[in-house]
């Protein structure tokens, strides 16, 4: 496997139903509002598909490390309320998937992200700091659990203002 290419599987288990945690997720355009600390700006692309596929989102990204990643999620697959599948180009080129599961009163999210880092620093440097680069990547997604627990706290403290959106 090229030193570029990257397999990350995240496991997080929340205490919410996963119909709640699908519509948080699906929604890419909204990650900047309650990830913050990771996705920085969202421009939504609209397919006009009624299933939503073919919707993209262009992300600009950041990580604990000093680099920004600009890429564009596009939607290939939506199945309420447990998969959604999206493919990566820009500075990233790959796919990922997120997976919900009920797990007793909870849900356990699965995103098995693989990817390969075209940006040129990732690709020039990947050979060398690849476990620096992998240690970034899951800090992104520790900031992303938070974010979602208090994502999902916040729409159970407001529902009205959950169904409006």
């Amino acid at each position: 496997m090229p030193a570029n290419n990257y397999q990350f599987l995240t496991e997080w288990q929340v205490d919410a139903p996963r119909e709640l945690i699908y519509e948080i997720l699906k929604e890419g355009k909204d990650y900047p509002n309650w990830w913050p600390d990771v996705y920085l700006n969202a421009g939504y692309q609209p397919s006009g598909r009624a299933d939503r596929t073919g919707d993209r989102v262009t992300f600009l990204t950041k990580g604990w490390l000093p680099y920004r990643l600009r890429w564009t999620a596009e939607v290939v697959r939506h199945e309420s309320p447990h998969t959604i599948e999206i493919t990566a180009t820009g500075d990233f080129v790959g796919r990922g998937v997120w997976r919900l599961e009920p797990a007793g009163a909870g849900t356990r999210v699965t995103f098995d992200w693989r990817l390969r880092a075209d940006k040129p620093l990732l690709r020039w440097f990947s050979p060398v700091f690849k476990p620096i680069f992998e240690w970034n990547h899951k800090w992104a997604m520790n900031r992303g659990y938070e974010s979602l627990r208090r994502e999902v706290e916040r729409r159970r403290s407001s529902p009205a203002q959950y169904h409006e959106r």
